[in-house]
């Protein structure tokens, strides 16, 4: 089997599993946000509250299973990656600008787009002083290859070779031209770690330890706590504080409480809608900081074009036409989500809203004439089976909702049956075709639609009549196969022109919307919430927060 059937199987399973887990990750009622309220003071790190040059505090309910660039995949790992460690690219502050890091400028390109030339920095150390040259680079990319953790693939699937042509440049060949592999080299797993505290190997990764070229380096990785401290032979600017103290709760309402009492500076990732709104109105009289942002989480709804319900396309489209995204915007989340057209996000100039109806959201008249083509009537009606995740306390209310919403608009023409499951269960029987229906998320790996379109629509064997066998599809339990989006998936990767790569990229939404493999709903804003005299706090449009411009005010 190919890769997002057996190395990806589990890769999408601990994305989910985390992505999912960390969405809102708890419907609390009103009620026991006041009893939480009422609660002492949350334990966490002891905060000095006078004075700039003062340790930051920020909690999360984010977990870290590794620390291992080349094992880690989970959002909350690759943020404190980003923050400890240097890529060769990564973005200027607030753009999707790339910019040299590691590398002096950007790559020098063959003209079949298969060479790319770095030229790289010479003032560089590890945490553990080892020099960084281009053979520590060509460590670093290769071991990101050959250790076969759960991101490997992003480098695998598209790198013939990594070699260091002197002490200063370093060259990569590409198995064919790949229009986003700029973008990828600035992948949060991506960073330079030190040759002399890692090895190459199937499975010798590092998980509680980090060795890296970045800001801050990792003196203590305890089970519920990680403690930063700025490093003073950094290359670059220095950070604006002298480390960092990150807590991990257990669950949103602890660290919802914690934040209210001062246990931490930043309460970042993840809140629940109500908690949310509660701070959100506290920070608008001043007793805090807000900060938001369009999000690159997207939640959607796979469909099994094997079963014998949905391979129809007239049946697809009625059900995407038929369910009403901005009323699960306003009643599951409060408006804290957008409603989604597309797979591929608003954050893309390229996103192209194909499932939008005339009217702007749903349309049931249109519905109702493609379920009566199809063949159903009131007297057989369209029956079929909606699951979602369990253990995810969003995906409940939002499944209810879009089940009222399209049996009430569609009157007796359609049922649906909800059923709900443990997501680790699920995710190991998606490539099985158990599920009709099913609500996932996903969050792109680097800033580029491409991550929306290839993890989704890519099937690399199969046909027509028995749908995909080998490839992406099968992974995300849709087993759609189409020629012709293969064929603008490979179009749209090797296209060097961004006019004509966009117009591919429209060309994939429209096959998209007509053949109605996945069914977009919504996508998620980011929040984080910080006490009054905390400066530089910011969400990047990558989603990364960065910690070397916090800082507290001295006045």
């Amino acid at each position: 089997m190919t890769r997002l059937v057996l190395k990806s199987l589990n890769y999408l399973a601990q994305r989910w599993r985390w992505r999912g887990a960390r969405f809102y990750l708890s419907l609390c009622c009103c009620c026991l946000l006041l009893i939480v309220g009422c609660q002492p003071r949350n334990s966490g790190p002891s905060l000095s509250t006078s004075g700039a040059e003062t340790r930051l505090a920020i909690g999360t309910t984010g977990k870290v299973r590794t620390l291992d660039p080349a094992d880690a995949l989970e959002l909350f790992s690759g943020n404190l990656l980003y923050n400890m460690g240097d890529r060769l690219y990564a973005y200027n502050s607030g753009t999707t600008e790339l910019m040299p890091q590691l590398a002096t400028e950007l790559p020098k390109t063959s003209e079949d787009g298969l060479v790319y030339t770095i030229p790289l920095r010479t003032d560089v150390v590890f945490h553990d002083d080892t020099p960084f040259d281009a053979k520590a680079m060509e460590f670093s990319l290769n071991r990101f290859i050959k250790n076969g953790g759960q991101p490997a693939f992003l480098l695998s699937d598209v790198v013939e070779s990594v070699k260091a042509k002197s002490a200063t440049e370093l060259e990569i060949k590409l198995k064919k031209p790949f229009a986003a592999f700029t973008d990828l080299l600035a992948f949060s797993g991506l960073v330079a770690v030190s040759p002399t505290a890692y090895e190459i190997g199937p499975g010798k990764f590092n998980p509680s330890t980090f060795v890296g070229t970045g800001p801050y380096e990792l003196v203590d990785n305890g089970s519920d706590s990680i403690r930063l401290n700025r490093f003073d032979k950094y290359w670059g600017d220095k950070p604006a504080n002298p480390g960092i103290d990150i807590q991990s709760f257990t669950s949103s309402a602890n660290l919802y409480n914690a934040f209210r009492t001062g246990s931490v500076d930043i309460a970042y990732q993840s809140l629940n809608p109500e908690q949310i709104e509660l701070l959100t109105k506290a920070a608008d009289k001043g007793d805090w900081q807000a900060i938001t942002g369009p999000g690159s989480n997207i939640t959607y709804v796979s469909l099994n074009l094997r079963d014998e319900t949905l391979k129809k396309p007239e049946v697809r489209q009625a059900l995407a036409l038929a369910i009403n995204r901005q009323l699960i915007q306003n009643r599951v989340f409060d408006g804290q989500v957008d409603p989604l057209y597309s797979l591929v996000p608003s954050i893309f100039d390229v996103s192209k809203p194909v499932f939008q109806s005339d009217s702007g959201n749903s349309d049931a008249a249109k519905a109702k004439e493609l379920l009566t083509q199809a063949g159903y009537t009131t007297e057989k009606p369209l029956e079929v089976e909606f699951w979602y995740r369990s253990n995810v306390p969003s995906d409940g209310p939002a499944a209810t909702t879009i089940k009222a919403y399209i049996e009430q608009e569609l009157k007796d023409l359609a049922k649906v049956e909800l059923k709900s499951i443990e997501s680790a269960t699920a995710y190991n029987n998606l490539d099985k075709g158990t599920y009709p229906m099913f609500m996932l998320d996903w969050s792109g790996d680097y800033y580029d639609p491409d991550t929306y379109i290839h993890p989704f629509l890519d099937c690399s064997e199969g046909n027509a009549e028995e749908g995909c066998k080998e490839g992406a599809t099968v992974g995300q339990g849709s087993f759609y196969y189409s020629e012709k989006m293969n064929q603008l998936i490979d179009q749209q990767r090797q296209e060097q022109d961004p006019s004509k790569r966009q117009k591919t990229f429209e060309a994939i939404q429209d096959l998209l919307a007509q053949d109605v493999p996945f069914i977009p709903l919504w996508q998620r804003k980011e929040y984080a919430f910080a006490r009054p005299d905390i400066q530089g706090v910011r969400l990047e449009p990558t989603q990364a927060m960065p910690f070397a411009s916090l800082s507290r005010s001295s006045t």
